[in-house]
């Protein structure tokens, strides 16, 4: 059957019959590919239930039916898989993990902002923790900062009321304030700690939340955003 060169949607023959067959399926790819959500990204073996319309980015290695489809997308519908090639440029959503993705040739790459030709990358990413926080005068979110990350700031909420302390600071192990300070502690309460001047960690940082007027009595929670951008290397 002929085929569209971008998409791969299928054509129409000639005094074809039953052609509302072909038109549906070319119609129902063309849904699948606008705006495309993947509800898995490296996935290696075909879920034992999709819903029709589900997608996902097979991984290296895969299995059972999807074998021998490693790096293309399987989409569900009309109760099978059919599989699609991406090409350099495509974007999608990562139903999971919640951001963007950009097909670089070989990959799909998280908060892709500019790729080279080899696929090295300057990604903008944000890391989002939930965190309850521990009685005594700090309060350690252990590893929060990935290594090589070139930090913004810091963003976050309280979700339930922190006890014990009349504020909290946010920062890092010698910098105790550096994602600012005397952030409100009832539910709701917001911060916002920008950097004037980007920095780089090389290895995993912890976050310190660090009680002000007093110490955490254990009560409270906090979620908190990391936003940074990340160097990937070039593929050899």
């Amino acid at each position: 059957m002929a085929e569209t060169p971008r998409l791969a949607l299928p054509l129409l023959a000639p005094a074809q019959s039953q052609k509302h067959v072909t038109v549906n399926e070319a119609l129902a790819r063309l849904d699948a590919l606008t705006q495309p959500v993947l509800t898995g990204v490296g996935t290696l073996a075909p879920p034992a239930s999709p819903v029709e319309g589900e997608m996902h980015a097979i991984g290296q290695g895969a299995s059972g039916v999807w074998s021998g489809q490693d790096g293309a997308i399987a989409l569900f519908l009309n109760n099978g898989w059919t599989y699609l090639s991406p090409s350099p440029g495509w974007h999608a959503w990562d139903a999971s993990a919640g951001i963007p993705l950009t097909f670089d040739g070989v990959d799909w790459v998280p908060g892709a902002g500019a790729m080279s030709a080899s696929g090295a990358g300057f990604l903008h990413r944000t890391v989002e923790i939930d965190h309850a926080l521990t009685a005594g005068p700090t309060s350690t979110v252990p590893g929060a900062i990935p290594a090589d990350a070139v930090v913004y700031g810091v963003t976050g909420r309280v979700l339930t009321a922190i006890g014990g302390a009349a504020s909290f600071d946010v920062g890092v192990s010698g910098s105790a304030n550096r994602y600012g300070s005397g952030f409100g502690t009832a539910a709701g309460s917001w911060m916002r700690g920008i950097t004037g001047t980007p920095l780089a960690y090389y290895s995993a940082t912890d976050l310190i939340v660090t009680a002000g007027g007093g110490g955490f009595d254990g009560a409270g929670s906090l979620r908190l955003a990391i936003h940074f951008a990340e160097l990937t290397l070039p593929r050899i």
